[in-house]
């Protein structure tokens, strides 16, 4: 019986050689084939990006709680700031929490995946270095916890929605687009951020300046229709700008307003980001090894 059981059949073998993934070890195969590589390399894909949310709350104090209490204390400390002590209006009638908790939604999006793709090299390093797969796999891996953040802040903010009485309407139908370009904003400047710190160690120390800089010139405590009119299509060309609208927009409801311009121009900033940063990334990647 257990020699019938070890021998298989042709059709056995074939199948089993169609499931496993084929490394040919020929000059510029790799490079003729890393979009397909990276669909033959899903599964470590998943497994990164389960051990990242595993490491990010595992033997913590207060593990996935801080998704909560990060975001809502700086909403207490903008709206303590810029609806209580400012007076800056808020849109569509929503309550000035909501406004800001709106905001915060794809902002801290935008910056856990800048963060954590921007560092995620140098953190793999004794997998880069040993193995080969595409690289590009351990920063979008990364990113991965930052959706797991985004749903535990979601649904914070569903529920001041629901206690504010600030429901949305149909347009929340229309989340999911919104999602997909705040992923796809952060994920250019992370793919460059990653290959620059992989060469230059002190990038390490910019992101962290570039992410609280970029806080307080983003619409994340108030409204960018405060913004003048003859600026406002300057301060789209902000990423970020663009998508907090979208968000808004979607969750806030009522009359809050849609500025076509200027979210047409921080797509298109969006869109070069993300292909410089694919560029960068591949021009890159084969120093990493040798590097990290």
């Amino acid at each position: 019986m257990v020699m019938k059981s070890l021998i298989q059949s042709p059709r056995q073998v074939a199948d089993t050689r169609r499931r496993e993934p084929l490394l040919v070890l020929e000059a510029g195969h790799a490079e003729r084939h890393y979009w397909r590589d990276l669909w033959a390399y899903r599964e470590l894909f998943a497994i990164l990006a389960w051990r990242d949310v595993s490491v990010q709350y595992k033997q913590t104090v207060i593990g996935a709680a801080w998704a909560v209490i990060r975001p809502l204390l700086t909403m207490l400390v903008f709206t303590g700031i810029f609806g209580n002590l400012a007076k800056l209006p808020s849109e569509g009638g929503a309550p000035y929490p909501v406004l800001v908790m709106a905001g915060m939604l794809p902002w801290f999006l935008f910056s856990t995946m800048l963060g954590n793709g921007s560092g995620s090299l140098v953190q793999n390093s004794n997998l880069i270095s040993k193995v080969y797969f595409p690289r590009l796999i351990v920063p979008v891996a990364s990113s991965f916890v930052a959706l797991v953040d985004f749903a535990i802040t979601f649904v914070l903010l569903i529920g001041m929605m629901v206690v504010f009485g600030a429901l949305p309407d149909w347009r929340i139908l229309l989340l999911p687009a919104f999602i997909l370009l705040a992923i796809m904003t952060a994920l250019g400047p992370a793919l460059i951020m990653a290959s620059l710190n992989v060469r230059y160690r002190d990038f390490r120390f910019i992101v962290p300046f570039v992410v609280q800089f970029g806080l307080y010139v983003s619409p994340v405590g108030f409204s960018s229709s405060i913004i003048p009119e003859e600026w406002r299509l300057l301060y789209s060309m902000n990423p970020v700008v663009g998508v907090i609208d979208g968000f808004r927009w979607c969750l806030l409801g009522g009359a809050t307003p849609f500025y076509v311009p200027g979210f047409i121009l921080s797509l298109g900033v969006a869109t070069l980001l993300l292909w410089v940063g694919i560029k960068t990334f591949r021009a890159t990647e084969k120093t990493f090894a040798d590097l990290v």
